[in-house]
């Protein structure tokens, strides 16, 4: 069906005026960009450039992503959380676990070991290295969590000592018993041998996920956790991720 023709200017009009606010947006960006490279050498190479809802506040992506924001021109650079005061919403925590989310189908599930409480529906993958303490204390929490099954990645990044138990916990029969002996009981699991590649093919994943500390915790719906966290915790983040 033909438009009418009285309709035709104000279609063109609508097009200019998006194109306008394209060309604007972009000339923007560029100012962004140019002057925080200019003035601020040392900043990250700027991965994105976006409008926050907050009016003339840009947010800036760097690193992949640790986030800025800044003015128009770039004359000034905020590090800090934006706070949506309406709604009480950390809108700079929200953006983070977005860009750090981690889908869980990509995880690659043959070099973690499984453990299965439970009926084991609920599932959550756990990167953690055997000489950490806070490993340790997540560990005590996480094992009062039941009908759940944990995908435990080594990440032994402490040093070489980790890398032996993470080795001989790995080499294991029982891979899921010896890592509750030495995390819950500190008993050390005996000398084992076998093919570790797995090992470092999960430091090599975590440093491509910017996985840098442990534990770390990626729940079903791509949310990622660092850090220990308590039981009551970890069921609440369960439950959102079913």
């Amino acid at each position: 069906m033909n438009k009418p023709l009285f309709a035709r200017p104000l279609i063109l009009s609508l097009a200019a005026l998006a194109l306008f606010g394209c060309k604007e947006s972009d000339a923007q960006e560029s100012t962004i960009r140019k002057n925080l490279a200019a003035r601020l050498p040392q900043l990250a190479k700027i991965d994105e450039v976006s409008k926050t809802p907050m009016p003339g506040l840009y947010e800036v992506r760097v690193d992949g992503t640790e986030i800025f924001y800044t003015d128009a021109k770039g004359d000034f650079l905020l590090n800090g959380s934006l706070l949506d005061t309406k709604t009480r919403r950390d809108l700079t925590h929200e953006r983070t676990q977005k860009l750090t989310a981690i889908d869980f189908k990509a995880l690659p599930l043959q070099d973690a070991f499984v453990t299965t409480r439970g009926n084991g529906a609920r599932k959550v993958a756990v990167f953690a290295d055997p000489n950490c303490p806070y490993c340790h204390r997540f560990e005590a929490d996480l094992a009062k969590v039941n009908n759940v099954t944990v995908y435990t990645f080594l990440l032994p990044i402490l040093g070489e000592d980790s890398m032996t138990k993470s080795r001989n916990i790995w080499c294991a029969k029982d891979r899921s018993k010896a890592w509750a002996g030495w995390m819950l009981n500190r008993v050390a699991p005996p000398s084992a041998s076998c093919d570790t590649a797995a090992l470092r093919r999960n430091v090599a994943f975590a440093e491509k996920y910017r996985i840098t500390g442990t534990p770390a915790m990626v729940f079903s719906n791509g949310k990622r956790v660092p850090g220990a966290i308590p039981t009551a915790q970890i069921e609440k983040l369960l439950a959102e991720s079913q």
